[in-house]
Formats: C-alpha cells, sequence, structure tokens
C-alpha cells in the first residue's frame, strides 16, 4: 500500500521535542498526532490510526530509551528514517510573571536532571517532576499560577502563549535525541539518501566466543558498526538480546553476505530497518 503521509503520531504534547522532530526530518506539511504513552504512539500505527510514528530511542548524555526498543520487538513497523534534534532547554512562565516571583519549576525528570547546574545557582526553586516537557507549559497557562515556571522548548512556549525567561538552561550544550520514524510494512517510505545504516536486533547462545564470532560477519566484509546494545531476553534469566546498527543498506550484495552469515550463527535474527542516515 503506497499513500501519501500525513500523520505522524509521537509521545507527548504539541511543542515537545518529538514534535519539534516530526516537522525537523518531514516538514510541516505532515499532521503531528500527540500520544500519552509510548505504546500508545505504537498503537497507533499499527493500528491505521496514523501513518507513522516518530521515537526517541536514545539521548547522548542519558543513553538509549529502553521501552523503545522492547516495542521495536513487540510491533511489526520497520524503521524508515532517522534523525537528531539539540535539546536545548527554555524557562516558561505566565505572561506578566517575573523570575524573582518564582519558587516552583515544572518539567519532565530528564529534563530536570539535565539542568542542575541552574538550580544549584538558584536553589530558592524547587524542582517538580511533570509527565512532559511541553505538557508542563500547557499546564501553567490552564493554571496561571504567578510563582511557577516550567522547563520545555521555547516552541512549547509560542505555542501555548507563555513567556520565555531564560534560554539555553542545560548542562551541557552537546545534548541531542535521535529519533526513529517507524511505518507499517507494505508503505512506502518517504525519505531517501546516499548513505544507508540497518537496524537489527539478534540473540546468540551463551558460548565462548559466540559474540565475537557474530560481530566478525561484519568486520570480515569492512561494515561499520555504528552502536550495540544489549537488553535482558524476557524469560530468560541472565540471556540477551543485542541490538545492533551498521553502515549499510539491507539490499546491498555485501551486507546480505554479513546478514546470511550472522543467521547461520544467531539463533534468531530479525532486520528492524534500512534507512537514510539521519542528520
Amino acid at each position: 500500500m503506497n499513500r501519501k503521509l500525513r500523520t505522524v503520531a509521537f509521545q507527548g504534547e504539541r511543542g515537545a521535542f518529538s514534535h519539534a522532530a516530526v516537522h525537523k526530518l518531514l516538514g510541516d506539511k505532515v499532521t503531528a498526532v500527540p500520544c500519552t504513552r509510548f505504546e500508545d504512539v505504537f498503537r497507533s500505527v499499527s493500528d491505521g490510526n496514523s501513518d507513522a510514528a516518530l521515537i526517541p530511542i536514545e539521548n547522548t548524555l542519558h543513553g538509549s530509551v529502553h521501552e523503545n526498543y522492547d516495542h521495536l520487538l513487540n510491533y511489526d513497523l520497520p524503521i524508515v528514517g532517522e534523525t537528531h534534534v539539540r535539546v536545548a532547554h527554555t524557562l516558561i512562565a505566565c505572561p506578566g510573571v517575573r523570575f524573582k516571583q518564582l519558587r516552583r519549576v515544572y518539567s519532565h525528570p530528564v529534563a530536570l536532571n539535565q539542568c542542575l547546574k541552574f538550580f544549584a545557582a538558584n536553589s530558592q526553586l524547587e524542582r517538580i517532576p511533570f509527565y512532559d516537557t511541553a505538557g508542563s507549559v500547557k499546564m501553567l497557562m490552564q493554571d496561571l499560577p504567578d510563582d511557577a515556571a516550567a522547563i520545555a522548548s521555547s516552541v512549547a512556549a509560542d505555542i501555548y502563549g507563555a513567556n520565555v525567561l531564560k534560554r539555553n538552561l542545560e548542562d551541557d550544550r552537546g545534548n541531542f535525541t535521535r529519533f526513529f520514524l517507524l511505518m507499517r510494512r507494505g508503505t512506502k517510505p518517504p525519505l531517501t539518501g546516499t548513505e544507508w545504516k540497518t537496524s537489527l536486533v539478534f540473540t546468540v547462545r551463551n558460548v565462548p566466543g559466540a559474540l565475537f564470532r557474530s560481530l566478525s560477519t561484519f568486520a570480515l566484509r569492512d561494515i561499520s558498526l555504528a552502536k550495540i546494545e544489549s537488553r535482558p531476553l524476557r524469560g530468560k534469566p541472565w540471556e540477551y538480546l543485542f541490538y545492533l546498527d551498521f553502515l549499510g543498506r539491507v539490499d546491498d550484495k555485501k551486507v546480505q553476505k554479513a546478514l546470511g552469515h550472522l543467521e547461520e550463527l544467531a539463533d534468531t535474527l530479525r532486520v528492524l530497518g534500512s534507512y537514510p542516515k539521519g542528520a
């Protein structure tokens, strides 16, 4: 089935960093559909309510989003694209509220922990965890407190009509989140590129050298690995799944030979997607 991509599900409220990632990757003509939970995002596409999904998969400071690695196994939604968004945190309050009035700051726990230097310098401010960065701005504009602010993207301030009090609160400017674009199998991917990546998951028996031999299938063919991640294998204590990203397209001859070789060594193997390398 080939139809134009119109709707893209993401987790969070409008103005979240995932929302920004949708438009960075696909432009402003697509409609971003907010969902409460990550599993709701997967279900929205699987059930046909959205054409695609954009999910965060890893952050340069906090590592992988393990829940989404698990969902990639449970839902048959191939990865067809990726993008990266720099996380720039902004202090946002209701119109008329000044910084000296603030006593509380709401945001997602990860965002709060990425601004520890700001809170150390402003010990009068209480950090209050909230379910979503943009959702905290939405809540402020509904409740209109005069002593509270939120940490979110500047886009969230624009969307909900709030004011930006301070910018670049994050401790580390090298704070980026990587996102995967997912679509139902059989749909036409919207992206093209000259450089490609492939993601897969496999298991091997817990015997000496098993993982080494599995990875050597790529080294022998000069295929560069971009990432490897292990996750516990449910139902089998102390056994693991291995998620792997490498540079190359799944229909390249040397890639096909590497995958064929890996299939001989692995107990299970599943390609999660082959997609243009993101910027």
